[in-house]
């Protein structure tokens, strides 16, 4: 006789509905359409499940980092474009061109080779053009893009669909953001004005919540998708997608003078009633939080994390409580934000989600 499965000891429930809410709230903030950024299994959501829910509401693109994102989708059975936010390796390219991927441009090295793949396949790629406007990471420089622009425009089997820079620091510095905005604005007039292109997109969830959109007819969010607002003035109008949950697997009460958690960093000051809870940084929950007030929702309350967070399980304070052995915990959800959790951990919310580990199980509801 088998025995029963056991039940998880951490994982993350996934609101599907909030999901949908938050792709609204994008559209109504873009004003245009929207290329869904899927990338790092949805930040740490589930990919396959994330970009099947998103396909219902007929986005134009799903944004991915690699190939291998892509194909994930596509095995997933979903149809909806695949867009390449970076650069790719040349060994990559063939497969991009044979599912007809569109990926973006940043050198004329690409541009040639795509060219080449896609005279062998008897086809025409749809490929956009990446300009770099101060971020640094990828894309063409302004100086000669004229003139590189028309050279691949006169590669006969790629079709220049699209053109898209990216902004560095939409949700820290506003003069930089306006000239980067700018800067776009400026190259699309070099090139012969906006209409020359049929898809132009700049603005990430930042972007998109707190700049406007001129010249532009794509927006690409990400985080906000996932109910996290990258401007910390920006009103709270997104809802919580992920909920990671754990429970309570023991509960003593523990005398004054006793240490908690490796290197004795909390040491009770009186008799404490402490809960192990069956998370750790093994799961993705940061380490980094120990010592920084961080803490867990349980039956209605917040109580204290003690001690530092350790691989598999973590302790509360729960003097003065009815907390009990099984009980549910919220580590972050409705309750507590991810966004506080990483403050406490001196992180970011991106970091923190696409940090989930996969032995934490996701429940889509």
């Amino acid at each position: 006789m088998n025995p029963p499965p056991s039940p998880p000891r951490a994982w993350a429930e996934i609101d599907l509905s909030a999901l949908r809410e938050n792709l609204h709230t994008a559209r109504e903030s873009a004003g245009c359409a929207v290329m869904a950024v899927v990338k790092a299994g949805a930040y740490g959501h589930g990919l396959e499940e994330i970009a099947r829910a998103l396909a219902e509401e007929e986005v134009v693109f799903f944004g991915v980092a690699n190939v291998g994102e892509a194909r994930r989708i596509a095995e997933a059975g979903v149809t909806t474009r695949i867009y390449l936010l970076g650069a790719t390796w040349a060994e990559e390219r063939q497969e991009i061109v044979a599912r007809g991927w569109t990926p973006c441009i940043s050198s004329l090295d690409e541009a040639r080779h795509f060219n080449s793949l896609a005279f062998m396949h008897k086809s025409r790629l749809k490929v956009h053009i990446s300009v770099d406007t101060g971020m640094g990471r990828g894309g063409f420089v302004a100086e000669g893009l004229p003139a590189i622009l028309n050279e691949i425009e006169g590669l006969p089997n790629l079709e220049i669909e699209g053109i898209g820079s990216h902004l560095s620091s939409a949700d820290e510095d506003e003069e930089f953001t306006l000239g980067q905005i700018a800067k776009f604005a400026e190259i699309l007039q070099s090139l012969g004005g906006a209409e020359r292109f049929a898809w132009r997109h700049l603005s990430n969830s930042a972007g998109l919540l707190g700049y406007g959109r001129e010249h532009c007819n794509l927006a690409r969010p990400g985080l906000m998708l996932y109910g996290v607002s990258p401007l910390a003035t920006h009103p709270a109008q997104l809802k919580n997608v992920m909920s990671l949950k754990s429970r309570v697997t023991l509960v003593r009460d523990l005398p004054a003078g006793h240490a908690v958690s490796y290197g004795r960093t909390f040491v009770t000051a009186k008799p404490t009633r402490v809960a192990t809870i069956g998370i750790g940084y093994g799961d993705g929950y940061p380490r980094h939080v120990s010592g920084h007030g961080a803490e867990a929702f349980i039956r209605g309350r917040r109580f204290p994390l003690l001690g530092r967070v350790t691989m598999d399980q973590l302790m509360v304070d729960v003097t003065d409580s009815e907390v009990a052995e099984g009980d549910e915990v919220e580590m972050f959800g409705p309750n507590i934000r991810v966004d506080e959790v990483a403050a406490k951990a001196d992180t970011i919310a991106w970091e923190i989600l696409t940090g989930i580990t996969p032995r934490v199980v996701r429940v889509y509801v």
